[in-house]
């Protein structure tokens, strides 16, 4: 139990951090660094930031789960090795200090969160909302349960994310990029080019003899390496999810109509009403306006009148019971379209309430509603059901049973894989067809051995259990065993070498003024065109590759870049560069505004969190950070 709670204060609600803060962990890490703060001290921390301590055990659980996250996205598991290619180990590692530093600046400026609001917040999350759409207390209690919560733990997270996101959203208040650089970055994005363009592949390139033995043998010890078997591994897992149980669940029409009459008041959709409101500080100002308004004065009219927005005055398309005020929601549901309200007294000042569109509600049929109904049932059945499987899984593995022995006797089925390599491929290099896409059990294999008792990964609500039951180390092939892989490759390099010379050739050929079509019919190949290429562009059969060079060539000049699987070489010339003029009112312009603002705020809010790292005092374990994220293998 210990460890699920672990597991789910690390990162699910991670999740519901603010993306401004996700945002400050990237830019605060490339802007600044961390590697200045690095120091020594106790393995069981990994970090202390400020009075707060963050454990090995802690952050492993974080990195864990973020990694399984990737692989989710990805479709694929995400190695360790990998992990640190892309940098993700210090970044994860500056969410985690950047959080913590956040929830010590708060407690420094005593910032606090009211219940209601954070009420408010749970009861408006949609993963608490059950049958027709309303917060459900069984769901909530449900779903924190399977993360490990209890319903206080669960409230204080909320409220420390809250918190973080009243710092961060202060911080960034006003933040606005400046026109000059919406514009330069306007023509940097919407530059436009066109290309005329021969590709050479393999045809070109002429008849390849086969090599000699010696010439083989001395490729490939040169490249031993490239054709090494990687390391295998033997693992079985069990997955424990709604889905795989739902699969199971079997729901009556009586139960379902059972459902479809507790919730009938809940169903379908409510009438919803286009409300305007104009305030007034008292009834004598508001009684005025009316009678105004009943001499011919219209509702727009007063509102400009009184200096006010339409975003000020137009509630916008609503049910009853999305209107806050009572009162203003009891005038607004017993008015008929077009009419303006007589004076309704709220909590802040007295309104006029007018009514555009009205749209019937929809009451709905059992009929209607069955697959629907019989749906969240099942889902909600199963949801406690993992709960129980996973607490009888967690004592058969305390009893010392892994995967294999466990598993049958909870009617479970478990997935033995008898060799796969990191990258979740077979020993005939096809991937592994059995595994659910986006689990990452893999890449958690390898971090393992056999006879470890893992942690399970939490994936599609549920959890899986794996172990490691047998390890295959990798090996040096030798020639005869990989002499079709070792051909494929040497023929592949001897064409994309001559390729390559031929494309240099032509193009300086083409520098002194040769024409591109008279050098593609002596290679016997043809012209093709490409235009109105963006940076960002992907046109079928031109590799990335072309377009980025193309972007680098002056117009009229020539150029060359490889082509796609190294069989293949272009070589171009730009013929057209076409910067089209600036629609500041466009979509596009509006967009790349948004994304600066975005930007610009992770970068303030970036600044202050390393500012608060700074004064309140921020260390990290090294040999700790390395050993979880494999640094150190």
């Amino acid at each position: 139990m210990l460890r699920g709670i672990r597991k789910a204060s690390s990162n699910w609600l991670g999740k519901i951090v603010m993306g401004v803060v996700m945002g400050v962990l990237i830019i605060s890490f490339a802007v600044w660094g961390i590697a200045d703060i690095f120091k020594g001290f106790g393995q069981s921390s990994l970090a202390k930031v400020g009075r707060t301590e963050i454990s090995t055990e802690q952050f492993r659980q974080i990195y864990t789960e973020k990694l399984q996250q990737l692989g989710r996205s990805f479709g694929r598991p995400l190695t360790m090795e990998q992990a640190r290619a892309f940098g993700l180990d210090r970044q994860v590692l500056q969410q985690t200090i950047a959080e913590a530093a956040l929830d010590e600046e708060a407690r420094r400026m005593g910032l606090a969160q009211s219940q209601d609001e954070i009420l408010r917040t749970i009861y408006n999350d949609p993963n608490f909302k059950g049958l027709g759409g309303n917060f459900d207390p069984a769901r909530f209690q449900a779903t924190i349960r399977q993360y490990g919560y209890t319903e206080q733990r669960y409230i204080a997270e909320q409220r420390r994310v809250g918190l973080r996101r009243q710092i961060a959203g202060t911080v960034s208040a006003g933040v606005e990029p400046p026109k000059v650089l919406i514009e330069a970055l306007a023509r940097f994005q919407n530059e436009q080019r066109s290309i005329d363009y021969i590709k050479l592949d393999a045809a070109q390139a002429g008849t390849i003899d086969p090599p000699s033995p010696e010439a083989l043998a001395a490729y490939f010890e040169d490249r031993k390496t490239q054709f090494r078997a990687p390391e295998y591994r033997k693992i079985s897992f069990v997955v424990i999810s709604p889905e795989e149980i739902g699969k199971w669940t079997e729901v009556s029409d009586e139960d379902a109509k059972k459902a479809f009459e507790q919730h009938a008041n809940q169903l379908g959709t409510p009438e919803k009403r286009e409300v305007s409101q104009i305030v007034f500080p008292n009834a004598g100002e508001a009684q005025a306006a009316r009678s105004r308004i009943a001499s011919g004065m219209s509702f727009e009219e007063l509102a400009k009148e009184r200096n006010l927005n339409p975003a000020d005055v137009d509630l916008g398309l609503m049910a009853k019971s999305a209107i806050i005020e009572p009162a203003i929601a009891d005038a607004a549901f017993a008015l008929p379209a077009g009419e303006v309200s007589q004076p309704v007294q709220g909590r802040f000042g007295v309104a006029l309430v007018k009514i555009g569109k009205i749209e019937p509600g929809v009451t709905p049929t059992f009929e209607n509603l069955a697959p629907q109904l019989k749906k969240e049932i099942a889902t909600e059945r199963a949801r406690i059901k993992v709960t129980e499987i996973q607490n009888k899984m967690e004592d058969e593995r305390g009893g010392g049973a892994n995967v294999v022995e466990a598993a049958p006797k909870l009617g479970l089925t478990p997935v033995t894989i008898d060799a796969v390599d990191r990258s979740g491929r077979l020993p005939n290099g096809q991937p592994v067809a059995n595994i659910p896409r986006g689990l990452d059990v893999v890449s958690q294999a390898f971090t393992s051995d056999v006879g470890v008792d893992n942690d399970p990964i939490q994936f599609a609500g549920g959890y899986v259990y794996y172990d490691v039951l047998g390890i295959t180390p990798s090996r040096e092939r030798t020639l005869e065993e990989v002499r079709g892989q070792v051909e494929a490759k040497w023929r592949e390099d001897q064409i994309s070498s001559r390729l390559r010379t031929q494309a240099t050739d032509m193009t300086q050929k083409l520098e002194q003024g040769g024409a591109l079509a008279a050098e593609a019919a002596s290679v016997g190949s043809t012209v093709a065109t490409a235009t109105g290429l963006r940076r960002d562009a992907s046109p079928p059969g031109l590799p990335s590759a072309v377009v980025t060079a193309a972007f680098r060539t002056p117009k009229d000049a020539v150029g060359q870049a490889p082509g796609a699987g190294g069989s293949e070489w272009i070589v171009f010339r730009v013929t057209d560069v076409v910067v089209p003029p600036i629609d500041a009112a466009s979509e596009d312009m509006k967009k790349l505004k948004e994304t600066l603002q975005r930007g610009m705020t992770d970068e303030q809010v970036a600044q202050y969190v390393t500012r608060i790292e700074a004064e309140i005092g921020t260390t990290i374990n090294q040999a700790a950070f390395a050993q979880v994220t494999g640094a150190n293998k």
